[in-house]
């Protein structure tokens, strides 16, 4: 078979595996274990290796599999890694967001870039690894809510770095148009919970109003992310440049005339450097004990300001000397780097000493819309960077 031909088939086999994937609803916090279980049949009938490690419910699961070298030589394993959970789906969709439909040149459906796409065509190219005569390992890596902080990532790599494997080259396939990123900020969530007193709208200083204290606690929170951009590194890469605080939600009460006595604030920060998040975390944890708590504990001993910790996701730090780069550039013959502000898992692998590059189809830019697509051509540059690898990865 030639070499086109055999591309063509290996599309073919990517979008019928991609259109699998979509039909999954494994929207962030939800069971994902029947999308699990179909990557893990597909490598297990190739002769992969795989171990799951899952959430406390066991409804998420994460899968590492391992299409193991037949002529090991020492070099590094590649781990090609992507997370299977999508955010939810609003209203406005023009195609059912679940069923992939091709326009044109476009499979659209909810995850086709962010990040089913990427995950279907590892598992289309596997079975050309599986008859490879390797020289390296090949994993595969695919986590859990990585869209909320990044849950699932860090319980597998924990179990990853217990049956040691602590050394190699990730691919993290997130939509970058198969442009090579080496960095992006840290990723920390948080919803900060009041308890105070219920009462009569008619007698508010009866009454212990989180709401109140909550809107006082976000002005802190905004007075801190002005103080964020004086902080600005000289050698950022980022747009911005500074550590970002955005507040996400808030909620609260139950009637106009109803004290309310209890609210919830959702924000999150997005720290240029690790000290950033330290000193934020410490001015507002200050605030809130020495400053809300008192007034609030005056009217009612019990009031209680607690903030919740979603996900602290480091950040990935620009490597000149990467070796997943410097891989990726040699297969893809494009030498330039990006850095992004969005968050991925590529932190998580980098702090265990794994050379990680956040490399994938399709474009952010479509990421958690309305009608999210995929551009059919992004899944062809992305099966020949895996042939690359495999050409790489093969023994002399």
């Amino acid at each position: 078979m030639s070499t086109e031909n055999n591309l063509q088939t290996l599309y073919e086999s990517s979008v019928k595996i991609l259109t699998d994937l979509i039909a999954f609803k494994t929207i962030s916090g939800e069971d994902n274990n029947s999308l699990i279980n179909y990557c893990d049949e597909i490598l297990k009938k190739l002769g992969a290796t795989s171990f799951k490690t899952f959430d406390n419910e066991k409804k998420r699961v994460n899968l590492f599999a391992t299409l193991k070298a037949k002529k090991p030589n020492g070099k590094k394993p590649i781990i090609l890694s992507g997370h299977t959970d999508v955010v939810p789906v609003s209203k406005g969709w023009s195609t059912d967001p679940f069923k992939a439909t091709i326009k044109g040149n476009k499979l659209f459906g909810r995850g086709s870039c962010d990040m089913k796409g990427f995950i279907a065509c590892t598992l289309a190219y596997a079975p050309i690894y599986s008859k490879a005569n390797l020289d390296r390992d090949i994993h595969f890596s695919f986590t859990f809510d990585e869209e909320t902080a990044c849950q699932g990532a860090p319980i597998l790599i924990k179990e990853m770095s217990k049956r040691g494997i602590k050394d190699g080259i990730c691919i993290v396939g997130e939509p970058t148009n198969m442009k090579i990123i080496d960095g992006h900020k840290g990723t920390y969530e948080y919803t900060t919970h009041f308890k105070g007193l219920a009462g009569h709208g008619s007698a508010p200083q009866k009454g212990v109003n989180t709401i109140e204290y909550a809107a006082k606690y976000i002005n802190k929170l905004l007075e801190i992310r002005e103080t964020l951009k004086k902080r600005t590194p000289k050698d950022s890469f980022f747009d911005p440049p500074y550590t970002t605080l955005q507040i996400g939600g808030i909620n609260g009460g139950i009637a106009r005339n109803v004290i309310a006595d209890k609210c919830n604030v959702d924000w999150e920060l997005r720290p240029v450097v690790k000290d950033d998040g330290v000193w934020v975390n410490l001015e507002i944890d200050k605030f809130a004990s020495e400053v809300l708590l008192p007034e609030m504990k005056k009217i009612h001993p019990e009031s209680s300001i607690k903030k919740e910790i979603i996900g602290e996701i480091i950040g990935f730090n620009r490597d000149e000397k990467s070796e997943a780069c410097e891989l990726v550039s040699s297969l893809t013959g494009d030498n330039s780097r990006e850095v992004v502000s969005f968050g991925t898992e590529a932190g998580l692998f980098q702090e265990i000493g794994i050379s990680a590059v956040v490399c994938g189809p399709g474009s952010i830019e479509q990421a958690h819309k309305v009608d999210e697509y995929i551009v059919l051509d992004e899944l062809k540059k992305c099966l020949n960077l895996l042939e690359g690898i495999k050409k790489n990865s093969i023994a002399n």
